[in-house]
Parts: C-alpha cells; sequence; structure tokens
C-alpha cells in the first residue's frame, strides 16, 4: 500500500508541477508571440479551465495519498515531510486564488471580448503560475535531498 500511496503522489505532482511549466514556459509564450488577444486570449482561458480540472484531480490525489503517509509515519514525521505538506498548502491557495479569482475574471473577459480584462487576469495568473511553479520545485528539492 505505500509504494501506490508514493506512486499516486508523484503522479500528481508531475502532473501538477509539470503542466504548469509546460503552461508557463512552453503554451503561453509561444500563444502570445503567434496569436493576437481574441484568439491567444479564449484558447488559453480553454486550456487552463481543463487543466485546472485535471489539477483538482490530482489536489485529491495529492492531499489523500500525502496524508495517508502521514497517518502511517505516525510521531516519526520528518521535518521535511513538514515543510513539504507546508509550501503544499501555500501551493494549493494560490491555485484556488488563481481559478476562484482570476481565471472567472479571465472567463468573464472573454466572454465580454474585453481583451484588455481578460490580458490583466491572464497576467496576473501568469504570475501566480509562476510562484506555484517555483514552489513545486522547491517542493521537489526538498522530496529528493531532504534537509
Amino acid at each position: 500500500m505505500n509504494r501506490i500511496l508514493v506512486l499516486l503522489h508523484l503522479l500528481a505532482v508531475i502532473v501538477w508541477v509539470g503542466g504548469m511549466f509546460f503552461a508557463h514556459v512552453c503554451l503561453r509564450p509561444v500563444a502570445a508571440s503567434q496569436l493576437p488577444p481574441p484568439q491567444r486570449l479564449p484558447l488559453l482561458a480553454a486550456v487552463l479551465g481543463r487543466f485546472f480540472a485535471v489539477v483538482g484531480v490530482a489536489l485529491v490525489l495529492l492531499w489523500g495519498s500525502g496524508l495517508a503517509r502521514f497517518a502511517q509515519a505516525g510521531a516519526a514525521i520528518p521535518s521535511s515531510w513538514h515543510a513539504m505538506l507546508g509550501i503544499g498548502g501555500v501551493m494549493t491557495l494560490i491555485f484556488g486564488v488563481i481559478v476562484f479569482r482570476f481565471h472567472r475574471r479571465m472567463l468573464a473577459g472573454v466572454a465580454a471580448q474585453d481583451w484588455p480584462a481578460a490580458g490583466a487576469a491572464m497576467n496576473v495568473i501568469r504570475q501566480l503560475v509562476l510562484t506555484n511553479l517555483v514552489l513545486g520545485f522547491l517542493v521537489v528539492a526538498i522530496a529528493v535531498l531532504g534537509f
């Protein structure tokens, strides 16, 4: 059971952090350089909507498997696990702000064809995703290197 929990945990991390890397480093810059706002922003809003739904499932697996591992460890929880839990909590809160505040603003801007409003929301999403991406890399480093 322990290996299954670790596998689920790692798969969830790969989906979330890998997806952020792809969206931030590959998709958005190319879309920004090749598509005008009336084409780019609806595309990004739809792609992000699908990605956020997948990340929602990944978060259920991530938190479920992580908390199950905590329960298994009992009193012998490594300090690195506490660090990962804390950073993961911050990342989850940031994800919630992205989805429930700024992605909704982006969707509303796209629906109204208000490209400056949709673009402003996308810019905040980009900054928050970068923050979460850095935190995600930090969590992976802690998981591998400990401290």
